[in-house]
């Protein structure tokens, strides 16, 4: 049991027959009345969010969500395709239970399939990645003073914005979880 005083960004438990993942929470301690939580939590099977605010000694049962390091192979249709590193066996999931972080993920990389009770909701992959950019305007000469960006495809085809002296054929790190450029790789 997890009450909501120990809530952190990440948890997963289990409220109303669903299993949340608390994406922001804040204690709130007004100057009149008692303490609670303001939370913004996660539905890990259909991806709804939800605000909602509990008092501090609100008890859940703890779920367990197991997080196992799989390959990704290829994809084929709506069906995408990862194997296990340890078995070798193959799993297809539906595109539907990717998420958007996942246009980053190009073939032979290492993710992790979320699921819990056997039931795959999600697949996280790294949270930097390396690629290379496919396509982009070129860069000037004197551009990098400002913080001016431009889009640019990387060679999964993501779209994201990178400053304005990333070049055609240039290695760039991005962090998944945002879909933004880090730095030069």
């Amino acid at each position: 049991m997890i009450s909501a005083g120990d809530f952190r960004n990440g948890v997963t438990f289990e409220m109303d027959g669903n299993v949340v993942q608390v994406i922001e929470f804040q204690h709130v301690k007004p100057g009149k009345g008692a303490a609670f939580v303001r939370t913004k939590f996660k539905n890990v099977i259909t991806g709804a969010v939800v605000e909602r605010s509990f008092n501090p000694t609100e008890k859940f049962p703890t779920a367990y969500v197991e997080r196992k390091d799989m390959q990704y192979l290829y994809s084929e249709g709506d069906l995408y395709y990862f194997m296990d590193s340890e078995t070798y066996e193959q799993l297809p999931i539906n595109s539907s239970k990717l998420g958007s972080s996942f246009a980053f993920v190009k073939e032979n990389m290492e993710v992790k399939v979320l699921s819990y009770k056997g039931n795959v909701f999600g697949v996280e992959p790294p949270f930097f990645v390396e690629l290379e950019i496919t396509e982009t305007d070129p860069g000037f000469k004197g551009d990098t003073a400002t913080n001016a960006t431009k889009p640019a495809i990387v060679e999964t085809g993501a779209e994201i914005k990178v400053p304005l002296f990333i070049n055609q054929g240039d290695k760039v790190r991005i962090d998944t979880r945002t879909g933004e450029y880090m730095e030069r790789a």
